[in-house]
């Protein structure tokens, strides 16, 4: 299959299919819930605002009656909500064939804090998808050629964010920028899917784990980052939602992906166009960095991956 333009047209068919995609209620997560229930695929969508989720759903109806959607409710910076999900999803189904772990924060207006005390985008972005994969990993281990497709950005590697992970002050409790913090928990999440992947393939486990990032596509993420950038940048430069949630797409679905693949744009500094293979930071594959984190999440979060 050629990497040239990769669209909606090279999914194949998802019938008979189990996915799981958070943050499903708007932007990215709807445009793959709509795009993955119209391939037949039985999506199960969660949102924090049921509200909000159910609206999502009635959109997709409206122009796929017999999309097959289930509407779940999980809050990510909160690790009750995220084993309360867990408890509820292991009752319901036996089967998981993809995990899109897509929801995130972006640039909170101030400096917050999840339920746990954790900075919100890490808690949120990293914590909360560490958790929720580990205590999902068995459903996903028990269903053949399942996948798990995690959601960074490009700003993992962005100058003006300093990307690491700052060990000594994950919170940001001494100085606070937004930025930062935001890059933090995005190289947290390509460290992560890295690591989740090598350790998978050492164990002889049957599950394929890819990573992707949208370029600059608008959607309601942008809506702290200011008066100009949301006017006049956004408007200028941004992408639209179709696109820019097709390398996620493309991580969830192409039958040529491989473990450690990471997908995005690759014009205008990766921020516009079709997705392809990329490479991601130095950084990101640093597995001395990869496992201190692992190690230091597995600790936060208390859930322990059992590879065995």
């Amino acid at each position: 299959m050629s990497t040239k333009n990769w669209t909606v047209e090279h999914i194949p068919s998802q019938q008979g299919k189990t996915i799981l995609i958070t943050g499903a209620n708007s932007g990215l997560g709807l445009e793959a819930s709509k795009v993955l229930s119209s391939k037949g695929a039985h999506v199960i969508m969660t949102a924090r605002n049921l509200k909000s989720g159910n609206e999502a759903i009635s959109l997709i109806k409206k122009k796929n009656a017999d999309a097959k959607l289930d509407l779940m409710h999980l809050d990510l910076s909160d690790f009750a909500s995220i084993h309360k999900f867990s408890d509820e999803f292991h009752q319901k189904y036996g089967q998981l064939d993809v995990l899109i772990n897509n929801a995130g924060v972006m640039f909170p207006a101030k400096r917050e804090l999840t339920k746990q005390k954790f900075e919100v985008q890490f808690g949120t972005n990293h914590l909360g998808h560490f958790l929720l994969t580990g205590l999902l990993l068995d459903v996903l281990r028990s269903t053949p050629n399942s996948r798990i497709a995690i959601q960074s950005s490009g700003q993992h590697k962005a100058k003006m964010g300093k990307p690491d992970i700052y060990f000594d002050d994950l919170n940001f409790d001494k100085e606070y920028n937004k930025y930062i913090a935001y890059s933090q928990s995005k190289l947290a999440n390509l460290l992560f899917a890295y690591e989740l992947d090598r350790q998978l393939k050492a164990s002889h486990i049957d599950i394929t784990v890819a990573s992707a990032h949208p370029g600059y596509t608008k959607t309601n993420l942008v809506r702290h980052t200011g008066f100009f950038v949301q006017a006049v940048i956004t408007n200028l430069l941004a992408q639209k939602v179709e696109i820019g949630t097709l390398p996620i797409l493309r991580a969830a679905t192409d039958p040529n992906v491989k473990g450690g693949d990471y997908f995005g744009p690759t014009k205008m500094n990766e921020m516009r166009g079709y997705p392809e293979l990329v490479k991601s930071s130095d950084k990101s594959y640093d597995r001395e960095l990869a496992g201190k984190l692992w190690k230091v999440s597995e600790r936060l979060t208390q859930v322990i991956y059992n590879f065995k």
